[in-house]
């Protein structure tokens, strides 16, 4: 691994109150190009642009893959990964799907964990702040060629974040656009997918409801996912998620979710969620709240549900009563430790995180 340090740090005009999320980069990222069939030489650099040409085949093709993971600093000022090791596992798998060739652990693991100790001082601490981290693969070679390229590049870029989405949202149940279909690359972190939705999001905005909740390509009869969340569904005192698919994301927080709820002995289903179902238990009184999770929200909670130009509003709850709140406060306690981490899956910075991994 090659480390190159900046000779002038920007850390002295960052103010943790009062930045931009996914415009403020940290000083250091994570590079490695592939050529000639093989990657090379691991670098660890300023951050900053590179010069690329309009004939990039990542930008002509859609070879591009990405993660989405977070590093948290607690009260003592040590540096903690949240289950690294399963961002490693989603990265390969969406390579291999987009015909990109797969990182290597040293690569991603070992470049993510010398970054994350260059960087530390841009990990802000206190409730709500963490390190977003994206990793990310993408075909670079010059080439107006519709077919694999021949050149990519591995990256790991940082942005600071801070709690958002923090009040709760309307969500839109779609019944004509869906987020990925049947032989596709849903279950991939394909950047297409993400641009695939912002139209029909815009849609939904435009009828008053921040985000969308995904159905299947075929029927429209059942629930997928919720913006670019995993989502989830609380009847009675039941969980319901649908199951990973080649159309559903394996979200590493959807997984967390549901062995914390297990643990608490919450009944968790895994299955088909119908829209029918969610709609005719609001009806009978038995739907108690709706959430979206992934790794930037964390959680997002749902205040009312658009379905065939009906909009249905979800029970007011605690934050005691509420699952999505306390399954979340739980987590998040989990990866800044302030909670004991019975799974295993915190993993301080400094100890070899390919090595915990």
């Amino acid at each position: 691994m090659i480390i190159q340090k900046t000779s002038a740090s920007r850390i002295d005009t960052f103010d943790k109150d009062n930045f931009s999320f996914g415009t403020t980069f940290t000083d250091h990222m994570v590079v490695c190009e592939y050529e000639d069939g093989k990657w090379g030489d691991v670098r660890v650099m300023p951050y900053g642009p590179f010069p690329f040409t309009p004939a990039m085949m990542g930008v002509n093709y859609g070879q591009a893959c990405f993660e989405g993971m977070k590093a948290y600093k607690d009260k003592d000022g040590d540096v903690f990964l949240f289950r690294p090791e399963k961002n490693f596992e989603r990265i390969n798998k969406s390579a291999k799907r987009l015909a990109m060739p797969e990182v290597t652990e040293e690569m991603f693991l070992k470049g993510l964990e010398t970054l994350m100790d260059i960087d530390r001082e841009w990990i802000p601490q206190g409730d709500g702040f963490s390190l977003y981290i994206r990793p990310l693969i993408f075909a670079t070679e010059e080439a107006l060629k519709a077919r694999k390229s021949e050149k990519y590049m591995f990256a790991i870029i940082a942005t600071p974040a801070k709690a958002y989405y923090t009040a709760p949202v309307s969500v839109l149940i779609s019944d004509f656009y869906s987020r990925a279909a049947n032989g596709g690359v849903g279950s991939a972190k394909a950047a297409g997918n993400y641009a695939g939705a912002f139209y029909p999001t815009d849609l939904a905005n435009e009828q008053g409801y921040e985000q969308i909740i995904w159905t299947d390509d075929a029927t429209h009869s059942y629930f997928e996912e919720s913006g670019t969340m995993n989502v989830f569904v609380r009847v009675g005192d039941t969980i319901y998620t649908p199951p990973t698919s080649e159309r559903i994301l394996d979200g590493v927080t959807r997984d967390s979710f549901i062995q914390l709820a297990k643990k608490r002995g919450i009944e968790v289903v895994v299955d088909k969620v119908p829209v029918d179902f969610v709609i005719n238990a609001h009806k009978e009184g038995t739907l108690k709240e709706i959430w979206g999770v992934g790794t930037a929200v964390v959680t997002s909670q749902f205040e009312a549900i658009g379905y065939h130009g009906e909009k249905l509003m979800l029970p007011v709850l605690s934050e005691e009563e509420s699952y999505a709140a306390s399954l979340k406060n739980e987590l998040v306690g989990i990866q800044s430790n302030l909670l004991e981490d019975p799974f295993g899956w915190r993993v301080l910075v400094g100890e070899g995180v390919a090595e915990k991994a």
